[in-house]
């Protein structure tokens, strides 16, 4: 029986969306100890949080724009924000990253809140975690930690994961620490002399031990990504070959990529309200209003600051970008500050492309959500970015719009050819069919002779039935 909003037979998106909803952390029920003998693996227990920032530069605007954006960050990773704090400086207090006296301040806030945990606004060296979890006596998470956590928590397929957990372990590494004194004891260094029980071996202290250990586990999912990255590769090769053009939609987390996604290729995937509800890439086919096959993939969010461990270990799927033929660039139009999502996004975007060498693809901007957003603000948003198309990919406002543009702009990426097909190659005519634009056709003796606007990849294979090399259109 269908409930109120929901298909008979539900979706991927929706059973991915019941199964993260079916498990939810209870406050106030833990019964883990507070003196931790072993390794410390800065597990976050994100319950009752208050927040920390920093504000160097900018309007005043922008920094309670990104508190409240680190706000939303704790808030799906599954805990409640309590207070919020800001310190106007220079710059950050190596120390303690907001200073001596607003860590006091910090210490008399959690105090009177209950707070378990400080979220700090900006990633903070191993000295600064440590000096300020000394003054406020309660664990202190930054914020790269913090997206650490919640892409940990939203990755579903092999590939997620593994990229995931080696970024967390690059974070790791560096901060790894333990409490009371089984961290520095050293397990030998006497080795083939007559020390006793337990003075013998490679006299590495336990840490030591543990970060070797990190390592090798390092060097091991780097090779399982390298291979999995090699089947993404393949996949991505043969799409190409195909013929088939490839569009990426990209933009900042939350800005109603998967929700696009959905009404393009109705794919059904994960829509929800909260930053990186969806991180493992989706590819589906599309089609066309002039009835051409497109392939559209959504890729892994973005955010301002994004770690550049993420980055780094995302690499081999932000590659769908550099493949692409067109980008779509969506914009959440009811941000207070959509430039500064643009300008993030365009950031990791730019440092992708110049690592893999080839041109940028063409971008069109798509600003979504304008079913939330008032009439002056849409109208400031039209003037800051004509070239945008605007949309609302949950009511479909604006979608059969974006359609005929990004017709336009693939159609602007094919070639003209005039060949005349043997009779016997019906193969390709119906490739021509189904991938180009017939403009005239006629048939002669020796064929089909065939004008149309077709693909690169279509255009090279038509080439030994053309008299010349196909024709660039100006």
């Amino acid at each position: 029986m269908a409930r109120s909003g929901w298909s008979a037979d539900p979706t991927v998106g929706e059973l991915q969306l019941d199964e993260r909803s079916s498990l939810r952390r209870v406050a106030g029920l833990s019964t883990e100890l507070t003196d931790i003998t072993e390794v410390e693996y800065r597990q976050l227990r994100l319950e009752r949080v208050v927040l920390v920032g920093v504000w160097t530069e900018g309007t005043a605007a922008a920094a309670d724009a990104s508190m409240a954006e680190l706000a939303a960050l704790a808030e799906t990773a599954g805990s409640e924000v309590l207070e919020a704090l800001i310190q106007r400086r220079d710059r950050p207090d190596p120390a303690t990253y907001i200073g001596s006296g607003k860590a006091e301040e910090l210490r008399a806030v959690v105090l009177e809140t209950g707070a378990d945990t400080v979220i700090c606004d900006g990633e903070l060296t191993p000295a600064q975690l440590t000096a300020l979890e000394k003054v406020a006596k309660v664990k202190v998470v930054d914020r790269t930690a913090l997206i650490l956590d919640i892409f940990a928590q939203h990755a579903t397929s092999r590939e997620g994961k593994a990229q995931v957990t080696l970024a967390q372990m690059e974070y790791m590494l560096p901060r790894l620490r333990g409490w009371g004194e089984s961290m520095s004891r050293q397990a030998g260094g006497r080795a083939g002399s007559n020390g006793g029980v337990g003075l013998r071996g490679p006299g590495e202290t336990k840490i030591e031990t543990d970060r070797r250990r990190i390592r090798e586990r390092m060097a091991k999912l780097r090779r399982q990504i390298r291979e999995m990255k090699t089947a993404r590769d393949t996949m991505r090769a043969r799409r190409v070959n195909g013929g088939v053009p490839a569009v990426a939609i990209v933009g900042y987390t939350n800005a109603g990529k998967s929700s696009l996604m959905n009404a393009l290729t109705d794919a059904g995937i994960l829509v929800q309200d909260a930053l990186f509800a969806t991180l493992d890439p989706t590819t589906r086919r599309a089609a066309l209003d002039d009835g051409r096959e497109i392939v559209v993939t959504d890729t892994v969010g973005f955010v301002r600051h994004l770690p550049t461990q993420l980055v780094e270990a995302f690499r081999s799927t932000l590659e769908e970008v550099t493949a692409a033929d067109l980008l779509l660039h969506v914009v959440d139009g009811s941000d207070p500050l959509p430039a500064g999502q643009i300008e993030a996004v365009r950031e990791v975007i730019t440092d992708v492309v110049k690592d893999s060498g080839v041109p940028a693809p063409p971008e069109l901007l798509v600003v979504n959500k304008i079913d939330a957003v008032d009439e002056l603000t849409l109208a400031r948003l039209r003037a800051q970015l004509p070239d945008a198309v605007f949309v609302s990919a949950a009511t479909g406002a604006g979608v059969p719009e974006l359609r005929e543009r990004v017709a336009t702009l693939l159609g602007g990426l094919d070639v003209d050819v005039t060949v005349l097909l043997p009779y016997t190659r019906g193969d390709l005519l119906a490739r021509v069919h189904a991938e180009g634009r017939i403009l005239a056709t006629e048939h002669e003796e020796g064929g089909t002779r065939v004008r149309a606007r077709v693909p690169h990849a279509l255009a090279a294979a038509l080439t030994p039935f053309a008299g010349s090399a196909p024709e660039q259109r100006d």
